[in-house]
């Protein structure tokens, strides 16, 4: 075996990349990044009902989207190849033959299995979980007391999955096998056919289950699965790099806020956490606020705009200095891309506005007051939110007026919403032009 560090991830294209195989593939590729090793992508496609072109296509895209670039694979080649199983047959049915003339497997029609002896000791090393004991015994079925024998080549003529990825992993060099802990049951069956082939085994490393915060298996009840579901709710790849890689792992000091360069520098094996992960969406939001905070404004406007064009919102026009004046008044607002757009709209155009609020529910008293206010209040057009806000408290006291009762009533006129940044900031940001022209059309002015 070589003592390049080879890993691979091998989905079956029987749906979208969700996020536990995003999971599988994020903890084998940082393993080969950090070692200076290979990360290769095999499509395990022997499922014929399944498996389709377009999905193996949209694992491919979503692994790009998380930036999870792969060394060999069916679409960039490589010198251990095909990488699809469907390509492979041959090379399954040489090494089943090979067991079959050495009486170690036996043909049933059209299949042939590989029949376990008893007394072997199929235990294994575990990277994570340490040593796993394991006896051949154990696969006797207790009801009847008939071994279980391993199909190697189902009836047509296509392998099965143990035996498939014991020949891949081997053919292809494979170093590590990291893989979720739902195949440590798998583990023992492929040991007895590395022993049967005479093949050097791979270091095994199985990753902790991912639960939802009722701490069951995840699945769609818990919320999206697909990375595409997440980037279409306006998640960043690099915030569900980092939040994955902490479903199992941490840097030093348990930094919870990191890029990819800081997770491959310090990313270990032996210091994934046995214990199941819990997919806490807080936690996630929280991630994701952060990366979106940091962000330049350049990147962020890339990413915001397919969304503000979405809700019919144009931007087209808006300058870039502009831009970062609205990302910088609305920092720590908006949970992911998607909110943040929703949340900022009425910096962009007034119509989203118009559309939310209607002012009817002002009393003609209040409305009085207000129009009172707004005269006076741009007439004198005080230069920053600090002048803005003595002002009003002023004329409050000087006319009998609560604060609140003149600034919300502003806030929804001139956002649509009961909560915003500072009202005074967002009039500073908007220009006292485009505000008479939004205090005009509810008939304050």
């Amino acid at each position: 075996m070589t003592n390049e560090v080879r890993v691979r991830f091998a989905p079956s294209p029987t749906g979208a990349l969700h996020i536990g195989g995003a999971h599988t593939a994020l903890f084998n590729w940082l393993w080969a990044r950090h070692t200076g090793g290979k990360f290769i992508l095999r499509i395990e496609d022997t499922d014929r009902v399944r498996s389709t072109a377009e999905y193996e296509q949209t694992i491919m895209d979503g692994m790009r989207w998380l930036d999870l670039d792969w060394d060999e694979g069916p679409d960039v080649g490589g010198d251990y190849g095909p990488y699809r199983q469907t390509e492979r047959l041959d090379l399954y049915n040489k090494y089943a033959q090979q067991l079959l003339d050495e009486g170690k497997a036996y043909k049933d029609g059209n299949a042939i299995i590989y029949k376990v002896p008893l007394g072997l000791d199929i235990g294994f090393d575990d990277e994570v979980y340490g040593h796993i004991d394991y006896k051949s015994d154990a696969l006797v079925d207790g009801r009847t007391g008939v071994m279980k024998d391993i199909v190697l080549i189902k009836s047509d003529g296509f392998p099965t999955y143990n035996y498939a990825v014991v020949i891949d992993d081997h053919l292809m060099n494979i170093t590590h096998v990291i893989r979720g802990e739902d195949h440590i049951s798998n583990t023992p069956k492929q040991v007895l056919l590395y022993k049967a082939l005479g093949w050097e085994m791979p270091k095994f490393a199985h990753l902790p289950m991912i639960l939802g915060k009722d701490k069951k298996k995840l699945s769609k009840r818990h919320g999206a699965t697909s990375v595409y579901e997440y980037r279409d709710m306006g998640y960043l790849p690099s915030s569900i790099f980092n939040f994955l890689a902490l479903l199992g792992w941490a840097p030093k000091g348990n930094v919870e806020i990191f890029d990819r360069d800081l997770a491959v520098k310090e990313y270990q094996l032996c210091d994934i956490n046995r214990k199941s992960s819990v997919f806490d969406f807080d936690k996630l939001n929280y991630i994701n606020q952060s990366h979106i905070t940091e962000m330049p404004a350049e990147e962020k406007f890339e990413l915001i705009r397919p969304f503000w064009e979405g809700m019919g919102v144009d931007c087209s026009k808006l300058s870039m200095d502009y831009l970062t004046k609205v990302f910088a008044i609305m920092a720590g607002r908006g949970k992911t891309i998607k909110e943040l757009a929703e949340f900022s709209d009425y910096l962009v155009t007034f119509a989203p506005v118009a559309a939310r609020y209607d002012a009817s529910d002002l009393t003609e008293e209040h409305r009085a007051m207000l129009k009172a206010f707004c005269g006076e209040f741009m007439a004198a057009r005080p230069a920053t939110p600090e002048a803005m806000l003595a002002f009003a408290r002023e004329w409050g006291e000087k006319h009998d007026a609560k604060l609140k009762d003149i600034a919300m009533p502003l806030r929804w006129m001139l956002t649509g919403y009961k909560v915003s940044p500072g009202i005074f900031e967002v009039i500073e940001l908007l220009g006292f032009d485009e505000v008479t022209s939004r205090l005009k059309h509810y008939g304050l002015l």
